[in-house]
C-alpha cells in the first residue's frame, strides 16, 4: 500500500517510516541511490551547519554535532519519508538571543526541554492541527527571518569590528553596523561576494553541482593563496575535534530559564519540521504522519541536547534535495548524518581555512532564497485581509520577536477568516414561492454557516423579518454549520415571534444538526422541525399534522 493510502490515525499513527519502507522491500538498489543521495545532501549539509552554528552564536563544531545527532535520529524515527534534520537558518535568531540571555549551558537545556515538549505534543495528537497554521503566516514569518539572517551576516561579509560586540535588536544592530563603517576590511567583502557569485553562478549553469560547498572550497583556497587578512574558523574558533563528545546531562538548574526558550524552540521547530514534511509530500506524493514525526523530532532534540548540539528540526532545503537525488527514504538521511561523521573525524583540521565571510557569503544566499518576496509581494496584492496578516506577522518577526509575530498573524488570520465567513452567509426571501404566496407565512431561505460571526451579522436580518402571521419559515437546507451562537439567535427569533402570535419553522435541516439545535435547548414546541415548505403548508392547513419532521 502507497503512503498516501495509509491510514494517518490507530496503530500506525507513530511509526516510523523508516519501518513502512522495510516492509515494503528494501533492496540493494534501494541502498546504492540512498547512499549517493545521502552524500549529496551532507555535501550540502557541510558548510550550511557549520555556518548556522555560528550565526547562531555557538562554535561551529556544534552544528555539526547537531547534523550528525539530531539528522541521524529525525530520519531513524521520524514519520516523513524523505525529511532531512538539522540546525535551520530559522532558529539562528531564537538560538542566539537564547545564548545571549541564559549562555550555551542554558541553550543546550533549552534543547533538551524542547524534545520533551515535541514528544508530548505528538503523544497529544497536536501535529494534526499545525498544519493549519494559515499561509500568509508563513510567508510573514519566514521574510521575516530572512532579514534578520542577512542583517545577522553584515559583520563578517564587512570584516566589521564591534568593539562593544554586536546587538542583538535589529535597529540597535543596524546603527552599530554604520557607526562600524570605517572599520571596513575590503578582503572580507571580496570573500563574501566571490563566495555567493560561485553558488548563484553554478545554479544557473549547473545546478546539479553542490554550490555551497563549492563556493566556500573556492574562497578558503583563494584566501590561503592570497594571505587575505580575513579571519577564519580557526582563528576565531580554533581547531575543530575529530570525534563527537561524550553524551552528558546540561545544568539542569537553569530550567526555569530555560523552559520559555525551549517552548519557543518547540513551536518553532513543530512548525518548520511539519512544513518541510509537506513540501516534501508535494514533491514525492507520498503522505506524512504529522505526530510520528513530532515524536521523532523530539527524541532528535534531546539526542542532540546530550551531544553538545541545539535546535534540531525538519530542514526544507536539505529535504527538497533529498528527494531531487533520488532518495527512496529514510536510509538516505541516516547516511548523511553518518558521512558527516566521517568529515569531523576524517578530515575537521581542514575547516579550520574556512573564512567567516564566506559562510557569511552562504548564509546571505539561503537569506534571499528564504524571503519568498513572489509570495510576499502575491499577497500584498491579492485582499486586504492577507496583507494585513503578512505585514503584520513579517513586521512583528522582524521588530519585535518571532513566536510574538507567529501567535499575532494567527490571531488576525483567524479573524479575517471568521469575517470572511461571515459574508457567505446570507438571508434571503424564497424566490421560488408560488405566484400567489400564502398570507399566513413567509419563507426565507438562510445559505452559509450560521455561526457566532454571522449571527452578528445576520441577527438584526432575521428580527425584522419575525412579522410573519402565523409563521415565520426559515429554509436550512443551505446551511452547513450552526455553533451555539446561532442556536441562541434561533431561540430569540422563536420569541419574537411567539409574542406576535407566530410560529417559527426550521426546514430542511440534516439530522445531525437537528441534534445539534435540540441539544443546545431548541426544542418542539417552540420551534418546529419539518422536512420542506410543503410539510409547514400542510402543518397550517390541519392541526393534525404539526411537529412532524423526518
Amino acid at each position: 500500500m502507497s503512503d498516501s493510502a495509509r491510514g494517518q490515525s490507530g496503530p500506525t499513527e507513530f511509526l516510523p517510516k523508516l519501518l513502512t519502507v522495510w516492509r515494503e522491500g528494501y533492496r540493494l538498489a534501494d541502498l546504492r541511490a540512498d547512499a549517493l543521495a545521502g552524500l549529496t545532501v551532507a555535501i550540502v549539509a557541510l558548510p550550511l551547519s557549520m555556518a548556522i552554528a555560528i550565526a547562531s552564536g555557538v562554535g561551529p563544531e556544534r552544528g555539526l554535532y547537531t547534523t550528525i545527532v539530531g539528522g541521524f535520529l529525525v530520519s531513524a524515527l521520524g514519520g516523513s519519508r524523505y525529511q532531512i534534520g538539522g540546525p535551520a537558518g530559522a532558529f539562528i535568531v531564537l538560538v542566539s538571543a537564547c545564548v545571549m540571555a541564559i549562555g550555551v549551558e542554558g541553550l543546550i537545556l533549552a534543547t533538551l526541554l524542547s524534545g520533551v515538549i515535541l514528544i508530548a505534543a505528538g503523544a497529544l495528537r497536536i501535529g494534526t492541527y499545525i498544519r493549519y497554521i494559515p499561509y500568509p503566516v508563513t510567508v510573514g514569518f519566514t521574510a521575516g527571518i530572512a532579514v534578520i539572517i542577512f542583517a545577522s551576516q553584515l559583520r563578517e561579509m564587512f570584516g566589521l569590528t564591534l568593539p562593544g560586540g554586536e546587538p542583538g535588536e535589529i535597529l540597535a544592530k543596524v546603527e552599530a553596523l554604520w557607526a562600524a563603517r570605517e572599520t571596513v576590511t575590503w578582503a572580507a567583502v571580496a570573500v563574501a561576494a566571490l563566495t555567493a557569485a560561485v553558488i548563484l553562478g553554478l545554479r544557473q549553469v549547473r545546478p546539479h553541482w553542490p554550490g555551497m560547498l563549492i563556493g566556500v572550497v573556492t574562497a578558503s583556497v583563494v584566501t590561503a593563496a592570497l594571505g587575505l587578512p580575513v579571519a577564519t574558523i580557526g582563528t576565531r574558533f580554533g581547531a575543530l575535534p575529530q570525534i563527537l563528545p561524550a553524551p552528558s546531562l546540561p545544568d539542569l538548574s537553569l530550567w526555569r530559564e530555560a523552559l520559555p526558550w525551549a517552548a519557543s524552540f518547540a513551536l518553532l521547530g513543530a512548525i518548520e519540521s511539519l512544513l518541510s514534511a509537506v513540501v516534501a509530500d508535494g514533491m514525492s506524493g507520498t503522505r506524512h504522519r504529522s505526530n510520528a514525526e513530532l515524536v521523532a523530532q523530539g527524541v532528535a532534540n534531546i539526542g542532540s541536547a546530550l551531544f553538545g548540539g541545539f535546535c534540531v528540526t525538519g530542514t526544507i532545503a536539505r529535504t527538497a534535495t533529498n528527494v531531487r537525488a533520488g532518495s527512496r527514504g529514510p536510509v538516505s538521511g541516516m547516511l548523511h548524518a553518518l558521512f558527516l561523521l566521517a568529515f569531523l573525524m576524517v578530515a575537521a583540521p581542514l575547516a579550520a581555512y574556512i573564512p567567516l565571510a564566506a559562510l557569511a557569503g552562504v548564509l546571505a544566499v539561503v537569506a534571499w532564497g528564504m524571503a519568498e518576496r513572489h509570495e510576499f509581494a502575491a499577497l500584498l496584492r491579492s485582499s486586504r485581509g492577507d496583507a494585513l496578516v503578512v505585514s503584520v506577522t513579517f513586521l512583528l518577526v522582524v521588530f519585535r520577536d518571532l513566536t510574538e509575530g507567529i501567535i499575532v498573524g494567527f490571531a488576525l488570520a483567524g479573524l479575517v477568516f471568521i469575517k470572511r465567513m461571515s459574508e457567505t452567509a446570507a438571508v434571503r426571501p424564497r424566490t421560488d414561492q408560488p405566484e400567489t404566496p400564502r398570507a399566513d407565512r413567509v419563507v426565507y431561505h438562510l445559505e452559509g454557516p450560521y455561526f457566532f460571526g454571522a449571527a452578528a451579522q445576520l441577527g438584526g436580518v432575521l428580527d425584522r423579518i419575525a412579522e410573519a402571521p402565523r409563521a415565520l419559515v426559515l429554509d436550512m437546507s443551505a446551511v452547513p454549520l450552526i455553533d451555539s451562537s446561532g442556536a441562541r439567535g434561533f431561540h430569540s427569533l422563536a420569541d419574537r415571534a411567539r409574542r406576535k402570535g407566530g410560529q417559527l419553522y426550521l426546514v430542511g435541516l440534516t439530522h445531525k444538526l437537528r441534534r445539534q439545535l435540540e441539544a443546545q435547548g431548541l426544542r418542539e414546541p417552540e420551534v418546529l422541525y419539518l422536512p420542506d415548505i410543503q410539510a409547514v403548508d400542510a402543518a397550517l392547513d390541519g392541526p393534525a399534522t404539526v411537529g412532524e419532521s423526518r
